[in-house]
């Protein structure tokens, strides 16, 4: 009897590391990203804190793309292949967002980058996974928090806020997840007339 009772446990114990196995990788048979231990965004290296423009910064992004848990990669994934687009505004004014972030060309891409100044993002992972807006930012390396973008941070006269798809967005604004097609208005002070409800992404996005 204790045999088999010894014999149960060991078979159960295995069954329930197979389960969770099953359970951490994804359907591509990869190991999903970690999750950021990074609880104060501006501790990032290189994250710029100041007014626009804001360029892509490339010579800390492997340190920060640690930081968050998105690993660097030879090239781009296949396992998730979606796109958004993003406009910004800062006193009803557009703000360019840069070709080339997250790419640090030939060395490696980040899975969440952009090709042009379009503001069209590109999530390319080889693992299906959510990734945020916020991550987004991080990789780009600019301050971004639910009261700060750059250097322009929430006060009693102009506020910090976002748009998806036309609608104010009510969640962390950094955790607001990246999916097919939406139009992301990140929106500081005065708001642009109106806010983009849609984006006519091109043929084949």
């Amino acid at each position: 009897m204790a045999n088999t009772s010894r014999s149960f446990w060991i078979w159960a114990s295995i069954a329930a590391f197979v389960v969770l196995l099953l359970v951490y990788v994804n359907v591509s048979g990869k190991p999903a990203f970690a999750k950021s231990a990074i609880v104060d965004p501006s501790s990032l290296p290189g994250l710029t804190t100041g007014d626009t423009p804001w360029p892509t910064e490339i010579r800390n992004l492997r340190a920060r793309l640690k930081a968050i848990g998105v690993p660097p990669l030879a090239s781009e994934g296949s396992a998730l292949h979606i796109h958004q687009h993003l406009d910004i505004f800062v006193d009803g004014q557009p703000v360019a967002v840069p070709a080339e972030i997250g790419v640090d060309e030939p060395a490696f891409i980040a899975p969440i980058h952009t090709h042009d100044d379009s503001g069209i993002i590109h999530v390319e992972s080889p693992v299906v996974q959510t990734f945020t807006l916020g991550q987004f930012f991080d990789i780009w390396g600019v301050r971004f928090t639910n009261s700060c973008i750059g250097g322009y941070c929430s006060s009693a006269t102009s506020t910090l806020k976002v748009y998806v798809d036309g609608t104010e967005y009510q969640g962390d604004p950094r955790q607001l997840p990246l999916k097919e097609h939406e139009e992301i208005a990140v929106v500081y002070g005065q708001p642009p007339a109106p806010i983009p409800p849609t984006f006519a992404f091109p043929p084949g996005y």
